[in-house]
């Protein structure tokens, strides 16, 4: 079996591994890569793989990161099917949608600004593009192993990152050996809301496996319900806005969960809620429909309440006129709207509304990378700029850490520790990390490892 590593491998974005038996091509993943404009571009035009003579990609969660190029590899010829769970079938036929319509946005943009004889700025692909793709998924329920071809048998199991992520067992038949190979996609963290945990497997031969934050112990998860309820009363005391900038996928949800369980418990007073992004809105659709696959706390609320993202209330926003009228609107209300780092988006223009009201209450729950408008807002810039105006920063911000949808090193110690059993791993490859991160989790877990941990480059191959 041969291994090679075309993206995630010393990095974090643009997850894609090549792997080859004497009968089998096949990839893991096929994400974008992001970062700077242009040399992510030319990443994410080049395929080293031969799409074309793939048998198969195996996709372990809607992620863009993770399934953002599969319109990219179909346009360059790849024609076999794309297998993985249901719920993630669906959320990524949304996420590549907007991808694609943010790539016309794009376009037309840099076109308008383009100087001299630059020929224009095209997308990457475009819708038709992601509903050719799309026909090619086939779907593996958790748990349900399925024989693709003689010697050849896969198994997705829960990963507990966000609705529908898997973690693949591979059993192959291979030059007369039987080898189990683990991809973990990206794992999720313990005693979370909704999710279940990262599934516990046990025996594995290769192991392909995240580090992205192998050099970090996240801090114990906060006491959200309280934090959402205090907040909220101060806002309602002063009669101002609640704004929650809230990445589509995964967070928003989180918010509107807690939210339900306070109003069913009578904790909150009677202000309205608005998911103001069309994007999480669809989302959110997805998470309703797949309410069998959350945790057992959202199994004993679902016996009271048959939606876990509908209550008295909330209104989902879809057109920009009902998104203004929010703004128009007087008194209390609580605003969750994208994006999480307030770097586009309708969260923009709630801020510009309200960044100068010390009565507002801007609450974020999400990292913000650096230079980001979110980012100057919990530095507590005087003045910060939207829409190319500078505002006076007077509103209230205020942080709730520990929201994390990806395991720390003590979620990936214990899990690893646990597939390893006490045969150890034969191999291991650790990716979708940055090098410190990598390199602390391979001493963290080297005792584990019948080799020391491997830390692939892109571009670099392995027989195993």
């Amino acid at each position: 079996m041969k291994i090679t590593f075309y993206g995630a491998a010393g990095e974090v974005t643009g997850s894609q591994h090549l792997v080859e038996t004497e009968r089998h091509r096949f990839l893991l993943d096929c994400g974008f890569f992001q970062g700077h404009r242009a040399e992510s571009r030319k990443k994410n035009e080049e395929f080293l793989c031969k799409p074309k003579d793939l048998d198969a990609i195996f996709l372990s969660h809607a992620h863009i990161d993770h399934c953002g190029n599969l319109p990219g590899i179909y346009k360059a010829g790849f024609r076999g099917p794309i297998f993985c769970t249901p719920a993630t079938a669906e959320v990524a036929e949304i996420m590549l949608l907007d991808s694609a319509r943010i790539q016309a946005e794009d376009a037309r943009f840099l076109s308008k600004h383009i100087r001299g004889d630059h020929p224009p700025f095209e997308p990457l692909y475009n819708e038709d593009d992601v509903y050719k793709v799309v026909k090619r998924f086939e779907t593996i329920d958790y748990r349900e192993t399925h024989e693709l071809a003689d010697g050849f048998n896969v198994t997705m199991y829960e990963a507990g990152h966000i609705l529908g992520s898997a973690v693949t067992r591979f059993e192959i038949e291979d030059e007369g050996e039987l080898k189990r190979l683990v991809f973990t996609g990206d794992l999720g963290r313990r005693d979370m809301p909704l999710l279940h945990d990262p599934y516990p497997l046990q025996g594995c031969d290769i192991l392909i496996g995240e580090s992205t934050y192998g050099n970090r112990v996240h801090p114990p998860a906060p006491d959200v319900k309280y934090h959402l309820k205090k907040i909220i009363h101060d806002a309602y005391e002063e009669g101002g806005k609640v704004i929650i900038p809230a990445f589509s996928l995964g967070r928003t949800q989180q918010v509107v969960y807690y939210l339900n369980e306070l109003i069913h418990h009578d904790e909150l007073p009677n202000v309205p809620v608005y998911v103001d992004s069309p994007l999480a809105n669809r989302l959110t659709k997805v998470y309703e429909r797949y309410q069998d696959l959350l945790d057992m706390d959202a199994q004993r609320m679902l016996k009271k309440d048959d939606n876990l993202f509908h209550f008295p209330g909330i209104r989902y926003v879809q057109t920009r006129d009902e998104s203004k009228q929010i703004n128009r609107a007087e008194g209390t209300a609580v605003i969750i709207a994208a994006s999480g780092m307030c770097e586009s988006g309708r969260v923009r223009h709630h801020l510009a509304h309200h960044v100068d009201d010390e009565r507002t209450i801007i609450l974020i729950i999400g990292f913000q990378a650096q230079n980001t408008l979110g980012r100057k807002l919990v530095e507590g810039h005087r003045y910060v700029k939207i829409f190319d105006r500078d505002f006076p920063l007077r509103a209230q911000v205020k942080k709730i850490n520990g929201l994390s949808g990806h395991a720390d090193i003590e979620d990936m110690k214990w899990w690893y520790e646990h597939l390893a059993g006490d045969e150890g791993i034969n191999h291991t490859f650790l990716v979708h990390g940055e090098p410190e991160s990598a390199r602390a989790l391979a001493g963290t877990i080297r005792d584990i490892c019948n080799e020391d941990p491997i830390i692939p480059q892109r571009g670099e191959s392995f027989e195993v």
